[in-house]
């Protein structure tokens, strides 16, 4: 994937690479990629390096060597750039969960504009000059903003550890404090990993592929207070269960919600598709303004919670409503956006994969006493054609779509349907640009809105009002 990532970046340049692995060579920093790294170009030949930094002179050292470009590392800054600040973090360098700590955060907001310009750049002809592409909407206090971790358990040295892969390798770095985490999520992490090694718990070992722990998943309703755990295992069965969630209830008396599932496939995939229910509640409760949500294990919902009120406001601004309209959520997780916005439509219907997500969705709208919205399990590209068949259709369409973007048959549901209004939410550059060069010719792009719902790292969110053009 990310071999692919820095191919689309280097298309442009069709030179050969001259350089051989192990050489070291200067290299100026022109710019940075979508994940952070730095850029520069070697005898017109594209070089990525992690940590480098726009304007800065380096000696780098050539890692990898491709056909079209080339990875490199930094043996020397020779110039520095002012942008460039120390990274608190005490892993930032082994860990690959953070890729921008080393940017002093004002610039970190200008990157993420850029790399919107750079995505319709590479992947439309619309002339990026002549668009209304706004400043970043950043956060007061970039830190400690996670309401969820998502931490692989192993053992080194015949200890269990929790914490994430290092960048492109399966080396598992054991993090104690993650600083873009909320602190609380940090404790709980902490403690579990402590009560499965006093327990002396199989934790799963990817190389002999015995053991049974894989994930520890902490999720926190930052309003409510309430916690999440669920325990991901590879096995069926959780072993020494009650022993297990004894000792969260007595150790972790903030943790209200204790679930366990089950996925025993070799793949990227945090989650199988079989959950159980452990003890205490089955859903944990998070608080955005005068909107509270239910959110089970699998449930999607923001990671920011301080940014998505942020978002959703924007959102709210880009769907333009009067009161009037019928309104489509699609890939609506526990239903957040739309019932933010169902207060000023006529009518909101979403629709998602995840039938556990659907079941949320419902309850929050009940929580909220909202009864204009409907929900249904399905795929947008499907639901979509058949509530248009049975007679109703929409004046504004909200997606927001997983990075891989909104799956051709919505785009072309979307260009047979032609809502007024097409809000598209998107947490992937590269994805937004190539469905919008697919509308652009029937529809027309009004502004675009980054939102910094990732501080420290090279992701970026970014919403979209696009408008039929007259005559469509």
């Amino acid at each position: 994937m990310e071999q692919s990532r820095k191919k689309q970046q280097a298309k442009k340049t069709k030179t050969q690479i001259v350089l051989q692995a192990g050489e070291t060579f200067p290299l100026t920093i022109k710019k940075l990629g979508i994940n952070g790294e730095g850029i520069g170009y070697f005898k017109r030949g594209a070089v990525f390096v992690p940590g480098a930094l726009p304007g800065e002179e380096i000696v780098a050292k050539a890692t990898k060597i491709h056909e079209r470009f080339a990875e490199a590392e930094i043996r020397k800054i020779r110039k520095k750039s002012p942008s460039r600040v120390m990274p608190p973090c005490k892993v930032y360098e082994l860990c690959g969960g953070c890729q921008l700590q080393h940017l002093n955060y004002e610039d970190q907001l200008g990157h993420k504009r850029d790399l919107v310009i750079q995505s319709l750049e590479r992947y439309t002809k619309i002339p990026t000059e002549n668009l209304d592409i706004r400043p970043t909407i950043g956060m007061d206090n970039p830190w400690h903003y996670r309401n969820k971790s998502q931490f692989q358990v192993g053992k080194r040295d015949g200890k269990i550890i929790a914490g994430l892969y290092s960048m492109d390798s399966h080396k598992l770095i054991d993090i104690g404090e993650c600083i873009v985490q909320h602190p609380l999520t940090n404790k709980v992490t902490s403690n579990v990993k402590q009560i499965l090694a006093d327990l002396n718990i199989p934790v799963y070992d990817e190389r002999s592929r015995k053991g049974s722990v894989k994930t520890i998943v902490t999720r926190i309703g930052v309003e409510s207070g309430e916690v999440q755990v669920v325990l991901v295992t590879v096995t069926k069965e959780l072993p020494r269960e009650d022993a297990i969630v004894d000792e969260i209830q007595k150790r972790l008396p903030e943790v209200t919600s204790i679930q366990h599932n089950s996925n025993p496939k070799k793949t990227s995939l945090i989650f199988g598709e079989k959950t159980r229910h452990l003890r205490g509640k089955e859903a944990i409760q998070e608080q955005l303004d005068v909107y509270t949500y239910e959110l089970s294990a699998r449930a999607f919902f923001q990671l920011n919670p301080y940014q998505t009120r942020k978002l959703y406001k924007e959102v709210e601004k880009a769907a333009d409503l009067t009161g009037k309209e019928k309104l489509v959520d699609a890939y609506c997780g526990v239903g957040t956006i739309g019932i933010w916005l169902a207060g000023k439509a006529a009518e909101v219907r979403g629709m998602d994969v995840i039938a556990e997500g659907i079941e949320d969705a419902k309850r929050n709208a009940e929580l909220q006493g909202i009864t204009n919205i409907t929900y249904e399990v399905g795929k947008a590209e499907q639901v979509l054609p058949k509530w248009v068949k049975e007679g109703w259709k929409p004046d504004v369409i909200v997606v927001d779509p997983p990075r891989t973007g909104c799956d051709q048959a919505l785009l072309k549901t979307i260009l047979q349907v032609k809502p007024k209004i097409f809000v598209y939410v998107s947490c992937n550059p590269s994805t937004l640009a190539k469905d919008i060069d697919v509308l652009s010719k029937t529809y027309k792009i009004e502004y675009m809105q980054p939102v910094d719902m990732f501080p420290q790292t090279a992701h970026v969110e970014c919403i979209s009002q696009l408008i039929l053009k007259e005559g469509n």
